[in-house]
């Protein structure tokens, strides 16, 4: 630790010294100065060679939240899709798959705790990547946001079962602040309990979609499998929803300086858990969709539709059971996409973007703790305020996850259109590399414009001029930290360039 303290301070002194014996004056802004100081100070970084493969791959699956999907995000896509609703999946699968296959071309050759913002400034430059961190700051902890209101849904289900009944802002509060404590004392401790837990509800999922196929037979639902009175219009609308299905699998890169060989880890995680997602929510959408054919209460009316098709098939202690893991799976989506957004925020941070302290880490545990405060109170605000005006959990979910992702869409393209310019500068950019970026980007199109034209009722016809107003923001704060210190963002390029040519080395000399 000594010596890395050393190595910092004679590299900020050199820095210094170079710039002063320039031929012209050169004077240090307050800012750069602050920033400069900030890097001394900072006693600790985040503990490298840490997680564990299986630990890289926990923080995908719990970000993507798989069990939760059928819990709650299922029957919002079947509002707008209906029998198309698999479909839709299937299409949104595709999608990510193309997307996980751009990202992967960075994944394999560098690793960064800035996750999706590092790899587009390697690819786009430092200004197109400030913009898309602050997006994906947004799309975090809004997603934190959205999966908060599952769990509180669910935390208030078990409890009339039991016959009490708690406030949900009390109940949203505090299933922050154990989530807060987990994410500043140990990301090994994370991953752990996000994978444990989600394990054993999608078990219980698994074992609830056999038992409807079982009672019914697998052709057993013919308006799905003809799409009767399926629109393609129905399926665009519902595709806003369904990608927020998947979104935060790539949260893996942002594990880049706390993984045990990242270069293999992450890559193999961003495949694994999308095409395990995928597979999973196209088979229990059709499962879920049928279930319910003939019921009395539609799909999207149910507050726990597969405890209802559990207590249907006679199996209601399986329902309870899949009711707790719901909970604990969006509380687990919670903490992951706390721990997501916070290394984002916090290598933002360490490049002055934002205040220096958000760029610090805990002196015992190593842990990014004040970026993960910051995301953690974010992330609770919306619901408990949207709660507050006396808005219901479903309609909040629905809300703040279709904002949120808008902002997962504008990195995924901007991913998709960094690869060929990343791999054109290295030398490496072949023509099946275009192809696959041009088909990305129009694939990642259409739920963007679905969500625009045919103008969706309201509340929804207002999100896409929520976030433009969020990126307008952005831009003109980003704007202002350019004018007046503006060698942070030459600064970025030489950080992230070295963290690109030290992960060169290390595949050149495995080779």
């Amino acid at each position: 630790m000594e010596k890395a303290r050393e190595t910092a301070a004679v590299a900020v002194a050199l820095n210094l010294r170079s710039r002063l014996s320039c031929s012209e004056p050169y004077s240090l802004s307050n800012t750069e100065i602050k920033s400069m100081r900030c890097g001394v100070k900072r006693k600790s970084g985040l503990k490298s060679e840490y997680v564990s493969a299986t630990g890289v791959l926990a923080q995908s699956i719990a970000n993507i939240a798989p069990s939760a999907t059928p819990a709650y995000v299922i029957p919002l896509v079947f509002a707008t899709a209906g029998n198309g609703t698999w479909l839709t999946y299937l299409f949104a699968t595709i999608a990510m798959v193309l997307v996980g296959a751009n990202l992967n071309q960075f994944a394999k050759r560098s690793a960064s705790p800035g996750s999706l913002y590092a790899f587009i400034a390697k690819g786009l430059g430092p200004d197109t990547a400030v913009i898309a961190g602050w997006a994906l700051i947004l799309a975090y902890f809004l997603t934190a946001s959205a999966v908060l209101c599952g769990f509180v849904n669910y935390t208030n289900v078990l409890l009339q079962l039991a016959g009490y009944f708690v406030p949900p802002i009390f109940i949203s509060v505090a299933g922050s602040v154990i989530a807060w404590f987990i994410a500043c004392k140990d990301i090994k401790l994370s991953a752990r309990f996000m994978l444990v837990f989600e394990l054993i509800s999608l078990i219980s999922i698994i074992v609830l979609a056999v038992a409807v196929i079982a009672k019914h037979g697998i052709h057993f639902d013919d308006p799905q499998l003809t799409l009767r009175n399926v629109s393609v219009s129905n399926i665009r609308i519902g595709l806003v929803l369904a990608f927020f299905s998947f979104v935060g699998f790539e949260s893996a890169t942002s594990l880049g300086e706390e993984a045990r060989n990242p270069l293999r880890s992450i890559p193999r995680a961003l495949t694994a858990s999308v095409l395990f997602a995928g597979v999973f929510f196209v088979i229990l959408s059709f499962t879920e969709v049928a279930g319910f054919a003939g019921s009395p209460i539609r799909l999207n009316e149910s507050e726990a539709p597969l405890s209802q098709l559990a207590n249907g098939l006679g199996i209601g202690g399986l329902g309870l059971l899949i009711s707790i893991g719901a909970l604990i799976s969006f509380w687990a989506c919670f903490l992951a996409s706390v721990n997501a957004g916070a290394r984002v925020l916090y290598s933002m941070g360490r490049h002055g973007i934002f205040h220096c302290s958000v760029g610090s880490t805990h002196e015992e545990h190593q842990t990014p703790h004040v970026a993960v405060t910051v995301v953690t109170v974010l992330s609770t605000g919306p619901t408990v305020v949207l709660m507050a005006l006396g808005h219901g959990l479903f309609d909040i979910y629905g809300w703040v996850g279709t904002i949120a992702t808008f902002g997962f869409l504008l990195n995924y393209v901007l991913i998709a259109i960094a690869a060929p310019a990343y791999l054109h500068r290295e030398k490496e950019l072949s023509g099946k590399d275009l192809v696959l970026s041009a088909v990305t980007v129009l694939v990642l199109s259409i739920p963007i414009a679905g969500s625009i034209y045919p103008v969706p009722p309201a509340p929804y016809a207002y999100f896409p001029w929520i976030f433009l107003g969020w990126l307008l923001a952005g831009g003109l704060w980003f704007h202002a930290r350019k004018r007046f210190a503006p060698r942070i963002f030459s600064d970025i390029e030489v950080h992230i360039e070295d963290i690109h040519r030290r992960y060169k080395v290390i595949r050149e000399s495995a080779d």
